[in-house]
């Protein structure tokens, strides 16, 4: 067997065969077709027969590392989302504060008037101790005809030691069945006021002249709001506030002892005692008329900037 040969079977033990088909010479076997060479089987040395050859040495690879992120292209960062402030934002719907932009200046002096000395007011009303005292009498007043035809007496409702006092006219329909002042639709207008200036409801006190309904709303005569002012002084005495904003001509009329249209008495801070008092438009007037919504809301940032002075 020459060397050729024994290369090629050696590359077929290595590869694992353990029996080929070699070409064979042509005086052991007659040629095949076509004048091909015959072909003979030849098997490969059994490899426990022979000495085991030595081992070719098998270069193992390390351990591939890792795959290593590829660092990313700098992106600017976006700006973090602005966090809602925890401080309780005005029902309005505008921020805090926000009343201030070109706010009117607060413009000069009215009147002043004293409220009635306890002396000349009924004492029934004038020495009791508490809200919740003078609320119970209200409740079962029958000082005048307007008892006759309610529903529910409404006394008034809010902080106790509210800064800022509103006194409307009268209770409407609504008022008069839930006894709550101010929670019809001119109620939620007025929410609304107090809201866009930083005065949610619950902080303020909500009074009226009268404590209850006049039929078909009509405006309280004066007999009737006569009745009823000794529980309105009382109301104030007892809250103390620092600014008191008259909703409508007809608180302005009875705040002040005067009679006067609501024009001639807007624009100016009243003293009610020491208490700087200043006269709007009611907020039924305003669902009526949206054109008086600007004065108003010039009015009452004069009133909120009396609070903060």
């Amino acid at each position: 067997m020459d060397d050729s040969v024994r290369r090629y079977l050696r590359q077929q033990m290595e590869l694992g065969g353990r029996e080929v088909i070699l070409p064979g010479t042509g005086a052991r076997r007659p040629a095949g077709p076509a004048g091909e060479a015959p072909l003979r089987r030849a098997r490969l040395p059994d490899e426990s027969a022979r000495p085991a050859a030595t081992p070719t040495p098998v270069v193992v690879a390390a351990p591939a590392e890792p795959a290593r992120p590829v660092p990313e292209s700098p992106v600017a960062e976006a700006e973090p989302m602005p966090k809602k402030s925890s401080a309780p934002r005005p029902s309005g719907g505008s921020e805090a504060g926000k009343w201030r932009k070109d706010a009117p200046p607060i413009p000069g002096p009215g009147l002043v008037v004293h409220p009635p000395a306890v002396s000349l007011v009924d004492d029934g009303i004038s020495h009791l101790p508490t809200l919740e005292a003078l609320a119970s009498v209200v409740r079962t007043c029958t000082r005048c005809r307007l008892a006759e035809t309610r529903t529910h007496a409404v006394p008034g409702e809010g902080n106790p030691a509210a800064d800022f006092m509103c006194v409307g006219e009268g209770p409407g329909a609504t008022e008069d069945e839930t006894g709550r002042p101010f929670v019809g639709a001119a109620g939620q207008l007025l929410d609304q006021i107090l809201g866009a200036i930083d005065l949610p409801r619950e902080t303020v006190f909500i009074a009226n002249i009268v404590k209850c309904r006049p039929p078909q709303n009509r405006k309280p005569l004066p007999d009737e709001a006569a009745a009823c002012l000794p529980y309105l002084h009382r109301q104030i005495a007892l809250v103390k506030p620092k600014v008191l904003l008259a909703l409508g001509g007809t608180a302005a009329e009875h705040l002040l002892g005067v009679k006067k249209s609501l024009g001639d008495l807007r624009n100016q801070v009243h003293r009610y005692g020491d208490i700087p008092l200043v006269v709007t438009y009611h907020p039924a007037a305003l669902l009526r008329n949206p054109n008086w919504k600007k004065p108003t809301w010039d009015d009452v940032r004069i009133a909120r900037q009396l609070l903060d002075g």
